[in-house]
């Protein structure tokens, strides 16, 4: 069963989720199937639940992993409604691997990458009426300011949205080589590829789309605002001693991961000068790994899409 990129981390994350064979677990992302493929190959009488919102990369993994069919249940949902598809079903184990997945950035129909021409698209869920056309095209030159400095972390934000708007008045920006070519035309030109520092570090300089596509893909697909409900459902649901796994790929999701499970493992919320707990919460977390793993040399050398991944991963009490 081949794969068009190794998932990211995946040995990290099967070492860190320490699955029973007949445990059930959920894949949150399943994406090309690379992480639910994992799963499924350690169990023998438990099950995976899987899921994505992108009901093209649903059909997909069920058709790539065919051979572990009896073992995974597939669910066309975004990860914010788990608690209602797992109900009483206390899970041993979760994966969330966030942001956007190699099977939709290998779709260049879907509008996802800058290297590709396509449509200005970007929706997870097809379902969904907003695309990234609609937020190019419609939003004000400050709203899109904001998006791209928050979401984008972009220094030169405000150049880019004055450039967008300046293009779409004569046409509409349609696709995404014009919008790339547009967003580079407000960057100052840096050279690409790595670059060695004069204390010998190794740094890159990106795609200078790279952060404005990604501000408006999160955007468009509300990404960042289900992040701290959906960890707060999936560990009130894991079973005692349960795993939960998160991948994060910038720091913006990497904050809000961080910040609920330091609430989560630090249980009191009684201000500092309270001289005992009135409030009676317990920690309900405790972390596996006290700093976030990231990738070995070996995997930033052969998956250039892991270089900026964080794992965290926290065990229920």
């Amino acid at each position: 069963m081949e794969f068009s990129h190794k998932p990211v981390m995946a040995d990290e994350c099967i070492a860190g989720l320490d699955i029973n064979p007949d445990g059930i677990y959920v894949d949150c992302t399943v994406g090309g199937g690379g992480h639910s493929a994992l799963i499924a190959s350690r169990l023998n009488e438990g099950k995976l639940i899987a899921l994505d919102r992108d009901r093209d990369a649903i059909q997909a993994a069920s058709r790539r992993l065919y051979a572990y069919s009896e073992k995974i249940i597939f669910i066309n949902s975004n990860f914010n409604e788990i608690k209602e598809i797992l109900g009483s079903v206390r899970p041993n184990g979760a994966l969330i691997d966030l942001g956007v997945s190699s099977y939709q950035l290998d779709n260049p129909d879907r509008g996802f990458s800058y290297m590709k021409d396509a449509p200005l698209d970007m929706r997870m869920d097809r379902r969904d009426t907003m695309t990234a056309y609609d937020v190019v095209n419609g939003y004000s030159a400050d709203r899109l300011t904001k998006i791209i400095r928050e979401y984008g972390e972009e220094r030169y934000a405000s150049r880019i949205a004055g450039k967008i708007i300046a293009a779409r008045a004569s046409s509409p920006l349609r696709t995404t080589t014009e919008l790339a070519s547009v967003i580079a035309s407000a960057v100052p030109e840096l050279p690409r590829g790595n670059y060695r520092t004069r204390n010998g570090q190794n740094k890159s300089y990106s795609h200078p789309a790279k952060r404005t596509f990604q501000a408006i893909r999160i955007e468009v697909n509300g990404e960042l605002e289900v992040i701290s409900p959906t960890i707060r459902d999936l560990v009130s649901a894991l079973a005692p001693g349960g795993r939960l796994a998160v991948i994060t790929f910038h720091s913006l999701e990497d904050r809000i991961v961080k910040q609920v499970f330091a609430e989560l493992q630090k249980g009191c919320t009684c201000p500092h000068d309270f001289p005992v707990c009135i409030c009676g919460k317990k920690p309900v977390i405790a972390l596996v790994n006290k700093k976030p793993l990231t990738p070995c040399r070996e995997e930033l050398e052969d998956n250039p899409r892991s270089h900026s991944a964080k794992l965290r991963i926290v065990k229920k009490l």
